[in-house]
């Protein structure tokens, strides 16, 4: 009798049965518990989260190839399977997983960009978020021709004969993220955005190893997103752990400047404050704030999830290049579940309760806390 071969034991085989096994367990952070959403619109957002953060996953963890990187698209304004992690309409982000023993070059052009930077991140172990910027670069930095273009390079050194800008790479680098925000991005051109890696690029190699470690990494980064979301949203009447600090339904916790030392990929060269809304359909918020001076400032509505909607879908942000101001220099904005007459006006579309986010980019001034008032839609003035 002829004794059978058994079948090897890959260990893409271990872990990829580690991730699906993984995802029957992540739908759990919403459905039980004490963040369970409380609707079908959460439960919708949820599955849409789980689809959209293992696409992300792959994307930065399973299929780069670090010696021919590319950038990919993060978040952009008309990608529905790109709207995680504190995104917004007025926002092109790209990505690309690095070497950090290898030097790239990075060249592009700025378009129409407000505000534009690239941020490499590290990794503290396999799919951990990163806690740590290891150097960024903005438009300021950069060495712009009139027709737009720029390059930089980022290395373990600093290349022989390299003068222009310049990110030296930590042994746990992990990812180049790019940031480009546009006045109106259903119109605006984005920057372009390219990368090569100077060294000698080698064969091309996909091991059982290396696909074992990209499953799992994505599994482990996948773990950490959902121990954020989805954020508990206050109760009017209750207070709720916001994004970094307690407030209650319709209002805003107190502004802080991001540090080198962070948690997942946020941007150092900006401001910001989130608040949550709870409204009827008859019910409007009043936000007034006064914007420092900066770059760019925008202020987005999100779900549970710190999603928003592309920007076709309605008018659900507002930025400091659309924004009317105030005579006294603040400015007000109205949010509701519909647009309502207001040239300030932002929709919810029809979502009855989210978060909010301000953030504002190249400022010397940490804004002060935006100020609410729940008012009926028929009292708001034009």
């Amino acid at each position: 009798m002829t004794e059978l071969t058994p079948a090897p034991r890959w260990q893409s085989t271990e872990a990829w049965h580690e991730l699906t096994a993984g995802l029957a367990e992540l739908e759990s952070a919403f459905l039980v518990g004490d963040k369970a959403v409380p609707d079908e619109a959460g439960v919708a957002a949820g599955y849409r989260m789980l689809a959209t953060i293992l696409g992300v996953g792959f994307d930065t963890y399973l299929f780069p190839d670090t010696a021919r990187p590319a950038f990919v698209e993060a978040v952009t304004p008309r990608r529905r399977d790109r709207r995680w992690g504190g995104d917004n309409t007025d926002a092109w982000y790209f990505a690309a997983t690095l070497d950090p023993t290898r030097t790239y070059r990075v060249w592009g052009r700025r378009n129409d960009s407000v505000y534009l930077s690239l941020t490499v991140y590290n990794e503290p172990a396999p799919g951990a978020w990163s806690d740590r910027v290891i150097g960024v670069l903005n438009d300021t930095d950069l060495d712009i021709a009139d027709d737009g273009s720029f390059e930089l390079v980022l290395g373990p050194q600093r290349p022989d004969g390299w003068t222009g800008p310049f990110i030296e790479l930590a042994p746990d680098a992990l990812v180049a993220l790019t940031r480009d925000y546009q006045a109106d991005p259903l119109t605006d051109t984005p920057a372009e955005w390219n990368i090569a890696a100077i060294d000698d690029p080698g064969p091309v190699q996909r091991s059982d190893a290396e696909v074992a470690h990209g499953l799992r990494s994505t599994l482990a980064w996948m773990r950490t997103m959902f121990a954020i979301v989805p954020i508990p949203l206050a109760s009017r009447g209750d207070d709720a752990l916001g994004h970094e600090t307690a407030h209650g339904a319709n209002e805003f916790a107190e502004p802080y400047q991001v540090k080198d030392s962070v948690f997942g990929w946020s941007a150092t060269d900006a401001c910001y404050a989130f608040g949550t809304f709870a409204l009827e359909p008859d019910e409007a918020l009043v936000i007034t704030f006064r914007p420092p001076p900066c770059r760019f400032w925008n202020l987005t509505v999100w779900n549970e999830f710190m999603a928003g909607h592309n920007a076709a879908d309605g008018q659900t942000s507002i930025n400091g290049e659309t924004a009317t101001t105030d005579a006294d220099g603040t400015v007000t904005v109205v949010l509701a579940r519909t647009l309502v007459d207001h040239p300030n006006a932002i929709s919810t579309l029809d979502l009855p309760r989210g978060n909010l986010a301000l953030r504002c980019f190249l400022t010397a001034d940490v804004p002060e806390r935006p100020a609410t008032r729940l008012v009926k839609i028929s009292d708001v003035g034009g």
